[in-house]
């Protein structure tokens, strides 16, 4: 299920990152004021209304967030370069010939309100509430799914996992006898430009050492995270959440292995920049089934329901409430019920999943169903995908196959590879571009 609806999430993913940091409509001005170019950006521009929107949307998610805003121009410069890096891959998207429609665009928003928990007036109004222009919010919601696209097909669909990568991996981790561990960390970047000077490389190594200073002193991760990095994640405080060792470069796994939580790195050199990585946090991985160790299998199945506007959510969750409460009494069978009205692939063969492993679905269906007995529905379960009803069958402790061994293998490989180079592609699609500064 969870690989079938991959694009889905990653659209989705993108989505309710925009809604963090959507652009307010712009603070008020005298009729007589012109708004000024600030940035070129090959044949799009960049204006100071523009940026003071975003800077405003922000600042408000740092304050949301707890962390502390960086000094003014710090923010202004760190904020226009994330516009600049934005325009450019949705230019490039547009090059590329990738389009979205309005009728996709209604079904993202669709989806990020559900997300939100919101119908999408609801979502409408509170966008306007906050000040923001909808047309506009649409429009950076559209770039954001350009850009997601445009990433999928330059970076995920020519991605190659060889059988010799798969074979390296395994004989990894069968080498450590044990499935690796999983980090929770935060991470700077100082980008380096493709082809940059000696100079250039040297301000940049510069900067990472007082940086390093900066945090040995007590300084802050998160706003100094704000204030200079040009990672994707700046604006979260650096953080990458949890990420299994096989995910993560090579370079930054080395560094941090070394680490107790709360420590921080020296500084790293990669072909992007140089990189400040913190440690938060370290647990045990989750078992795949890679070391050919058994692991608890969960066959079960679902009903899966999506608000829409002839049936708002409020109908959904009515509607599924009332089919477990006849499925618990023994009214109606749960197989009649999804093929009736799941919207899932799995309908026609009665919302069966079959068995899956650990990791198989996304959390939040992983979660609720973890923790249901055999036999037993659980209460409407939200993901990204809408709302489920989940039904456990039964388990089973069993080993996975070598098919199976293999297949998780080849995505713990992809999702490393995917990591590393989308980082690569997003620095080459930034320096490709034509930038001229106005404000400077």
């Amino acid at each position: 299920m969870k690989s079938s609806l991959r694009l889905l999430t990653i659209a989705l993913a993108w989505a309710v990152a925009a809604l963090a940091v959507a652009q307010p409509a712009a603070p008020s001005r005298s009729a007589t004021e012109i708004d000024r170019v600030i940035a070129v950006v090959n044949t799009d521009v960049i204006t100071e209304l523009e940026l003071a929107a975003r800077l405003q949307a922000v600042e408000r998610q740092l304050r949301q967030r707890r962390i502390e805003v960086p000094p003014a121009d710090e923010l202004r410069r760190q904020v226009l370069e994330r516009l600049i890096s934005d325009r450019a891959v949705a230019q490039a998207a547009r090059e590329a010939g990738l389009r979205v429609d309005d009728a996709q665009l209604d079904r993202a928003i669709g989806r990020l309100a559900e997300e939100n928990r919101l119908t999408p007036t609801q979502l409408r109004n509170q966008v306007e509430r906050e000040g923001q222009s909808f047309s506009r919010f649409r429009e950076d919601i559209r770039d954001e799914i350009l850009m997601a696209r445009l990433r999928e097909r330059e970076v995920d669909a020519r991605l190659v996992v060889s059988e010799a990568d798969i074979d390296a991996f395994l004989a990894e981790q069968r080498q450590t006898g044990k499935v690796a561990p999983e980090y929770r960390i935060a991470h700077i970047l100082l980008r380096v430009p493709e082809g940059a000077s000696a100079a250039q490389i040297e301000r940049q190594r510069v900067r990472g050492e007082e940086l390093l200073r900066q945090l040995e002193r007590g300084g802050d991760f998160a706003r100094l995270s704000a204030a200079f990095s040009d990672a994707p994640e700046a604006m979260s405080g650096g953080a990458l959440g949890w990420r299994s060792a096989d995910r993560l470069p090579a370079m930054f796994l080395e560094a941090i292995e070394r680490l107790n939580p709360g420590q921080v790195s020296g500084l790293l050199r990669s072909p992007n920049g140089f990189h400040v990585l913190r440690l938060e946090e370290r647990r045990a991985g989750q078992a795949a089934g890679l070391l050919g160790e058994p692991v608890l299998q969960t066959r079960a199945r679902h009903i899966l329901m999506r608000p829409t506007d002839a049936l708002p959510q409020e109908d959904v969750l009515r509607r599924l409430r009332e089919v477990r409460e006849r499925v618990l009494t023994g009214r109606v069978e749960f197989t009649d019920m999804a093929r009736q009205y799941s919207i899932d692939g799995t309908a026609s063969r009665g919302g069966d999943l079959g068995w899956l492993h650990p990791g198989d679905t996304v959390p939040a269906f992983e979660k609720a169903m973890n923790e249901l007995k055999p036999g037993e529905v659980s209460e409407p379960v939200r993901s990204e995908f809408g709302f489920h009803l989940i039904q456990v069958l039964e388990r089973r402790t069993d080993v996975a196959s070598p098919d199976r061994q293999r297949q998780a293998a080849r995505m713990a490989v992809r999702e490393r590879l995917i990591e590393e180079q989308t980082q690569d592609w997003l620095r080459q699609v930034r320096d490709r571009a034509f930038v001229e500064y106005r404000d400077r």
